[in-house]
């Protein structure tokens, strides 16, 4: 969760995973089992940029997480359908 919040936080421009290990105080090879598995489930990207490589959050996928868990995973609680509704069409 700390990997994903930082590259929500992080916005469109991304951030390189030397950065995300810095700011986390995390290795490395711990950073790439993580980034692999969140990309793996779509809710992350990433870009080459020279040797560089890129992450960036997917709003698209996360928006659609939470509305998923939002009707289906909530005990039996109503939510309110304008909530999800706000989440599809948010940018």
């Amino acid at each position: 969760m700390q990997v994903f919040r930082e590259l929500v936080q992080a916005g469109n421009g991304g951030l390189r995973a030397g950065v995300i290990a810095e700011r986390l105080c995390v290795p490395r090879s711990s950073l790439s089992f993580h980034l692999t598995h969140l990309k793996a489930a779509g809710l992350i990207s990433e870009q080459r940029q020279g040797r560089s490589i890129i992450y960036t959050a997917n709003y698209a996928e996360m928006r659609a997480l939470i509305a998923y868990l939002l009707t289906n995973c909530c005990e039996g609680d109503t939510i309110d359908p304008q909530l999800i509704d706000q989440l599809d069409h948010s940018a």
